[in-house]
């Protein structure tokens, strides 16, 4: 894990602040510490926050410290990954992908 990494922790007294008040794009890592895998995914979320740094922000949600964040955006499944752009969600993907994948959702948004 890189230790130069820019994601944030947020729950659901600051997400609105953090995430959906942002001026540009966030990427929002929505995960639980016993969910595989979201520890799996991790580590390229921390990457990606490097890779993407001054381009899009990068947060995490723990669900279970989070419930109401987590049942607004209808995450039911772990690791939800959702990237919001000036507050609107833009893209969604739901489960454990590969860095590419994830890479492709950020490049969309960030070359609109």
């Amino acid at each position: 894990m890189p230790d130069n990494t820019k994601v944030v922790s947020v729950n659901d007294t600051n997400f609105e602040k953090e995430v959906l008040e942002s001026d540009g794009a966030v990427f929002v890592d929505f995960y639980a510490d016993w969910c595989g895998p979201c520890r799996a995914v991790s580590p390229i979320v921390e990457e990606l926050s490097v890779d993407y740094d001054g381009k899009m922000k990068f947060v995490k949600v723990n669900v279970d410290n989070a419930p109401d964040v987590a049942a607004k955006y209808g995450v039911m499944s772990i690791p939800t990954l959702i990237i919001f752009n000036k507050g609107e969600r833009e893209e969604v993907f739901v489960g454990a992908g590969p860095k590419s994948q994830y890479e492709g959702m950020i490049n969309k948004v960030i070359s609109k």
